[in-house]
């Protein structure tokens, strides 16, 4: 365990479980991050640990029952994303089997896209991901062709929402050498510049030994600026931590990711929080504080570390970054889903904590790098496959379930 002094509270539901792995066959949910040292002399600046939060240490007003899962939106089709643009007051939810729908005040819209036909689909491919562009009128998915392959696309969107298929543009397409581990998250950060999430490229064991090496762009937490420049698709920020490495790839932000599948900034401090799913025994939660550069060049220790554990031993622990939580398969769930802080309004004795839940459980769980903290738990009254927890517009958590298709928020009971 890190040595931050991490607090996790389980959100009990009306199903026993909770955090998580996949199988080697790629038919659960996604994951999110880990990293190790690269040897030889391509290795970057050495990434140094986060530091300790230095969060005011306080009472938290949380009791058992404070908190419910309130049905907000159901029939839609296995939703794995959501995202909103500002000034709009609806939610894009992304249907994994590729379509892309908005939810106002609880309204299921019109498809504003439907790409099934460009997808492969099935167990962790499809359409995976989505993002708004902060400044200008474009938006960007992530999914997997009919070749298996990643694909982030561009489309130019209108103000009422729709995206114009005509505007279609490939960003960039990473092959994937496996079904599974496909990564899928894709977020703007605080800097502007778009965040791609990459598994390791999947069966199982990071067998080709992807994640730690800086010539490969799978499991790795990628930072490009996506707009076209010239003949180039994408630009490389000439602050990434690889630039002008011999060998390495100028793409990548943080290294030894397993499968980074939601991932998110801290939308007050700007810290960056990844949900990573284990591989066989160890599921984790790893953070990268703004002030120590938000995962720039940070290795999270995927494949030599399952959460703090050592995995394989021709690859090197060291210089990795340990989670600040982990948790074991079997009672306590499987693949983490990942999740965000919660900075609304509605509870206040949320502020400021990440709550995340994993594919299998139904459990939502809410850990703070509060120190001294002692651990509360909050029941919830939901059971299903968790596939993402986002904000909304609203500045409130919304939790997507992928088996049922519906949308929850959070609320105080």
């Amino acid at each position: 365990m890190s040595p931050l002094r991490a607090l996790v509270v389980a959100i009990a539901v009306t199903l026993a479980g909770g955090c998580a792995s996949d199988d080697d066959a790629g038919t659960s949910s996604s994951s999110l991050t880990p990293t190790t040292t690269v040897t030889g002399d391509t290795t970057p600046t050495e990434p140094t640990e986060p530091t300790e939060s230095t969060a005011p240490e306080v009472t938290l007003p949380l009791v058992e029952g404070a908190v419910v899962l309130t049905p907000y939106a159901d029939g839609l089709g296995s939703p794995v994303d959501l995202a909103w643009r500002v000034g709009d007051p609806a939610m894009y939810i992304v249907e994994q089997g590729g379509a892309i729908v908005p939810i106002t005040d609880g309204v299921r819209g019109e498809p504003v896209l439907e790409i099934a036909g460009l997808l492969s689909t099935g167990g962790e491919r499809g359409l995976l991901g989505l993002a708004f562009d902060p400044e200008l009128p474009l938006a960007y998915i992530n999914y997997t062709d009919d070749d298996g392959n990643t694909v982030v696309a561009e489309f130019g969107v209108a103000a009422d929402g729709t995206f114009d298929k005509a505007s279609y543009r490939i960003v960039i397409t990473i092959d994937q050498p496996y079904a599974n581990h496909n990564g899928g998250g894709l977020v703007f950060g605080p800097d502007g510049y778009l965040y791609i999430g990459m598994g390791d490229g999947g069966s199982g064991g990071d067998p080709e030994r992807r994640a730690l090496a800086p010539d490969q762009l799978l499991g790795k937490l990628l930072r490009i600026d996506p707009h076209a420049n010239g003949d180039a698709a994408y630009s490389v920020p000439a602050d990434n931590p690889f630039v002008g490495v011999d060998g390495a790839r100028g793409e990548i932000w943080s290294i030894g990711l397993r499968n980074p599948w939601r991932f998110n900034f801290d939308s007050a401090t700007g810290d960056l929080w990844i949900g990573d799913v284990g591989q066989v025994e160890w599921e984790e939660v790893d953070v990268a504080h703004a002030a120590d550069g938000a995962g720039r060049g940070v290795n999270f220790g995927w494949s030599a570390l399952e959460g703090t554990h050592h995995y394989n031993s021709d690859q090197s622990a060291e210089g990795a970054t340990p989670p600040i939580h982990e948790c074991a398969h079997g009672d306590d769930g499987c693949s983490i889903s990942g999740g965000e802080v919660y900075r609304g309004d509605a509870i206040p004795a949320l502020r400021g904590w990440y709550l995340f839940s994993d594919y299998c459980s139904g459990i939502v769980w809410a850990l703070q790098e509060v120190p001294g903290a002692s651990p509360v738990v909050l029941t919830l009254a939901n059971g299903g496959n968790v596939s993402a927890i986002a904000d909304g517009p609203d500045g409130e958590l919304y939790v997507l379930d992928h088996g049922s298709g519906s949308l929850l928020r959070i609320d105080a009971a």
